[in-house]
C-alpha cells in the first residue's frame, strides 16, 4: 500500500509540482479525504504530463538547433551555452546551472527577455540570484546573480481587467540609459507577471507576489513599489475604476508605454527597451510642446557614470495627459529634478561624497522657484499677448543701430559690452581730435 501511495504522489508531483505546487497539494489533500478520487486524479496527472512533454518537444523543434538560439545579452563571443555572459572565468555559469534546493520553481509568464513561460527561481542565498528554467529540460535559460542586480521594481499592470503585477529586474548597466564600460558584458532586464491575490483568498491561493518580495528581501534585495505620496494619476482609468493608479500613458516615438514615478527614479515600461531613470543619473527634466490637452516630458541624463564625462543625452516622452500636470510637476520639484545645477549633488549623494547638503537643506526653497511646467504654461498663455507687441518689435528693428563697422548682426554682444565699446570709440575720437589740434 505504501508503494502505491508513493507512486501516486510521484505521478502528481511530476505533473504539477514544478509549475503548480498548489494544485499538487490540493490533489493529495482531496485523495487523503476520499480515496475513490485517486484513479481520476491519476488519469489527469498522466494526461497533463503527456501534454507538457509534447508541448516542450514542439517548442524545441520550433526554436531549431541550440546554435541558432537568439542571444539574450547581445555580447557575442563572450557567452556560455545558455546565452549568459560568462563573467569571472565561468563562476556565473556554475552558479546559474547548479542546483538551488532552497528555491522552489514556479511557472511564470515572462515578457522580457523572452515572451514565454518558464520556471522562475528566486534564491534566498546571496551567492545565487534569480533565474528562469526550461520547464521541460530543467536547464537554465537566463538569470542574474544578486551581486549583478541594480534595481528591482514591482508595478501594477495598467489597462487590465484583472489586477496583475509585473516584476522588473534591472541588472547593473542594464537600465537602458547608462552605457557600460568597455568590454563589460551586460544582462538584459527581466520582466515577469504575477496575478494579484485578494485578501480574502490568501488562505486558498498562494500570494506569489508577496512571497517573491519576501524571498528577495531575505537575499538582501530591495523591491521598489509605487507610493501615492510620490505620485498618483488623476486620469480616470478604463479598467478597475476606483482603484489608485500610479502611471501615466505616453509615447516614445511611435511606441506606447507607461511612465511610473517612483521614490528612487522614473521607470518606462513594459515594452523593450525598458528605462530606469534613477535620480543620480538625471541631469534635468523639462516640459516641451505644452498644449491644451497634452504635453511632452524631456529627460536629460548622463551617458556614463564617469564623473569626468560631461556628455548628456535626451529622452522625450510625448502625449502625456494634462490632468497629470500638477502631480508630475510636484514630483519633479520635490526631488529637484528640474534644476540641472543639482545634478552634481544628486550624484554626490549616490557616491556618498562629503559636503553634501542635508535633506532639509536640499528641499528648502522649492516653493520659491518657479517650475519648468509653470514657465511653459505661462509662455503658452502669453502667446496671445505676444502678438500685441509685434508692432513695437518691428519699430525697434527699424530703429536698430548696428553700431560700428565690422560688428556682425545678432552677434549676441550684451548692452554692457556695447556701452564699453561706445565709450572706447568716444575716447578714440577725442584722442584723434587732440592730435589734430596739436598739429
Amino acid at each position: 500500500m505504501a508503494g502505491k501511495e508513493t507512486a501516486f504522489t510521484a505521478q502528481v508531483d511530476a505533473a504539477f509540482c514544478a509549475w503548480r505546487p498548489d494544485v499538487a497539494s490540493s490533489i493529495n489533500a482531496a485523495v487523503a479525504q476520499d480515496a475513490t478520487l485517486k484513479s481520476l486524479f491519476s488519469s489527469i496527472s498522466a494526461l497533463v504530463t503527456d501534454l507538457r512533454t509534447r508541448l516542450d518537444k514542439a517548442e524545441a523543434a520550433a526554436e531549431g538547433p541550440a546554435t541558432k538560439k537568439r542571444k539574450l545579452n547581445g555580447n557575442e563571443g563572450n557567452e556560455n551555452g545558455n546565452g549568459l555572459p560568462d563573467r569571472s572565468q565561468g563562476v556565473l555559469s556554475e552558479t546559474m546551472e547548479a542546483d538551488w534546493p532552497s528555491a522552489s520553481p514556479i511557472e511564470t509568464s515572462f515578457t522580457v527577455p523572452q515572451r514565454k513561460k518558464f520556471l522562475l527561481q528566486i534564491s534566498r542565498k546571496k551567492s545565487e540570484g534569480i533565474r528562469a528554467l526550461n520547464a521541460g529540460t530543467g536547464q537554465t535559460e537566463f538569470g542574474i546573480r544578486w551581486k549583478d542586480i541594480e534595481h528591482i521594481v514591482c508595478l501594477p499592470v495598467p489597462e487590465k481587467a484583472q489586477a496583475t503585477y509585473n516584476f522588473c529586474v534591472f541588472p547593473r548597466y542594464g537600465d537602458g540609459v547608462i552605457s557600460p564600460p568597455e568590454n563589460v558584458p551586460v544582462h538584459e532586464p527581466m520582466v515577469w507577471t504575477v496575478p494579484e491575490v485578494k485578501a480574502k483568498d490568501t488562505t486558498e491561493k498562494p500570494n506569489y507576489r508577496q512571497n517573491m518580495i519576501d524571498d528577495m528581501k531575505a537575499a538582501g534585495g530591495h523591491v521598489i513599489e509605487p507610493d501615492a505620496a510620490e505620485f498618483e494619476s488623476q486620469v480616470q482609468q478604463a479598467y478597475r475604476k476606483g482603484e489608485k493608479s500610479y502611471h501615466v500613458k505616453a509615447f516614445r516615438g511611435s511606441k506606447d508605454g507607461f511612465l511610473f514615478f517612483l521614490p528612487t527614479g522614473i521607470v518606462w515600461a513594459f515594452k523593450k527597451p525598458l528605462y530606469f531613470f534613477s535620480f543620480p543619473i538625471v541631469t534635468s527634466i523639462s516640459y516641451i510642446s505644452v498644449l491644451q490637452r497634452t504635453f511632452n516630458l524631456n529627460i536629460t541624463t548622463q551617458t556614463t557614470l564617469d564623473p569626468l564625462n560631461t556628455q548628456t543625452q535626451e529622452f522625450e516622452f510625448s502625449m502625456i495627459d494634462q490632468a497629470d500636470f500638477a502631480g508630475i510637476d510636484a514630483y519633479i520639484k520635490r526631488h529637484r529634478l528640474q534644476d540641472a545645477s543639482m545634478a552634481e549633488e544628486r550624484r554626490a549623494k549616490k557616491l556618498n561624497i562629503n559636503g553634501v547638503k542635508s535633506e532639509k537643506d536640499a528641499t528648502s526653497g522649492d516653493g520659491e522657484r518657479e517650475s519648468e511646467l509653470e514657465k511653459a504654461t505661462r509662455e503658452v498663455e502669453g502667446k496671445g499677448e505676444a502678438g500685441d507687441d509685434d508692432g513695437e518689435d518691428e519699430e525697434d528693428d527699424e530703429n536698430f543701430d548696428p553700431g560700428s563697422e565690422g560688428e556682425s548682426e545678432g552677434s549676441g554682444t550684451s548692452d554692457e559690452e556695447d556701452d564699453e565699446l561706445a565709450v572706447g570709440d568716444r575716447q578714440a575720437i577725442d584722442v584723434e581730435g587732440k592730435e589734430d589740434d596739436d598739429e
